[in-house]
């Protein structure tokens, strides 16, 4: 069975096979689709990751782990856990969604994580969704370093490069919104036209989808 290579991966196997298949089915493609458990797995995953970075760094303050949990549950931290596993493979995707190259866009791979998380948590509770979280992120928990992840979001790092050269801060643009109100999602670009350089963002929120922008923008002036 396809699933089964999944479920390897993700060290869990479902007692429930249809949750698995709503969790892998986005919305272009039928009904029931992930959306709500992209949802719950949200929080979850944000609960599991607060948890752990509360246990982990006893000495850091409140905002340094709130950073820190925001650089971890991120839609590019979350692409990046999808890509690894090769999620994409996995999804069911309308056919619009397929022929647009849908399996590889991070947003739906990110939201598609989520919606994994959940299906655990219904599954088999909230010990099967922490140590499915845990396995998924172990190397980036384990080579975390919060003097540096912490310090800064990508604007202000951005910003800090910018400024040290003597060059004009960025202009940020939202160029897009997609979904329902209650479902939006933002593109958002970041430009620094003296640099000949802009990029793109998205994300649920107008400064998540600026934070991606300009930690894109930093990555493509620095070579991080």
């Amino acid at each position: 069975m396809k699933n089964d290579r999944l479920q390897s991966r993700l060290g869990y196997r479902f007692n429930d096979q249809k949750l698995l298949l709503q969790a892998l089915t986005h919305r272009s493609h039928s009904t029931p689709h992930n959306e709500r458990l992209e949802f719950l797995g949200d929080s979850i995953l944000n609960f599991i990751v607060a948890a752990e970075l509360y246990g982990r760094f006893v000495r850091l303050r409140e905002g340094e782990l709130s950073r820190l949990r925001a650089s971890l549950v991120r839609e590019q931290s979350l692409h990046d856990i999808a890509t690894r596993i090769e999620l994409g493979d996995f999804l069911r995707l309308g056919e619009g969604e397929l022929k647009s190259g849908g399996f590889r866009r991070p947003s739906i791979l990110a939201d598609g994580v989520e919606a994994l998380i959940g299906a655990v948590y219904l599954d088999g509770g909230y010990e099967a969704a922490r140590r499915v979280v845990l396995s998924l992120y172990g190397e980036q928990l384990d080579t975390l370093d919060p003097t540096v992840t912490a310090d800064k979001d990508p604007k202000t790092q951005l910003q800090e490069w910018l400024q040290s050269r003597k060059h004009p801060l960025p202009q940020y643009n939202v160029v897009a919104t997609h979904g329902a109100a209650h479902d939006q999602r933002f593109e958002v670009e970041c430009c620094i036209p003296a640099l000949n350089t802009r990029t793109l963002g998205t994300g649920t929120s107008r400064r998540l989808a600026e934070q991606e922008a300009a930690r894109r923008a930093y990555e493509a002036l620095t070579g991080a």
